[in-house]
């Protein structure tokens, strides 16, 4: 006795074919999206508006504004404080924004090492 595949399963070196060419078409759109994510900016803040950080797409931190009035030089701990939180947060949303992205292009396929 045979097993069957369904039409479109298997199929031999044609299909086969068609799968390089549907993954290379989507690692070329995986490249493209992440360059045109690496030139983009993010802001997030911290502290009411206090502390606000802009990264880019590659993690890099372009700019730290932080409001006159919470420098406290009795209390830098909670200026530390709010800067470390709004990083993180800028780093979290890149990296949110950047698995979106991937997995509309993937189709939510979880694909080890690619991003």
């Amino acid at each position: 006795m045979r097993a069957r595949l369904p039409q479109g399963m298997g199929g031999g070196p044609q299909n086969m074919n068609q799968m390089i060419k549907q993954a290379q078409k989507m690692q070329e759109e995986m490249k493209a999206k992440q360059e045109e994510l690496e030139q983009q900016e993010f802001k997030t803040t911290s502290g009411g508006g206090m502390v606000e950080v802009t990264i880019t797409g590659k993690k890099e931190i372009k700019d730290i504004s932080i409001k006159p009035e919470i420098v406290n030089p009795e209390d830098i701990e909670m200026l530390q404080d709010m800067i470390m939180a709004a990083v993180n947060e800028a780093i979290r949303k890149v990296e949110d924004i950047s698995n979106s992205e991937m997995e509309k292009i993937t189709g939510a396929l979880n694909i080890p090492g690619v991003f």
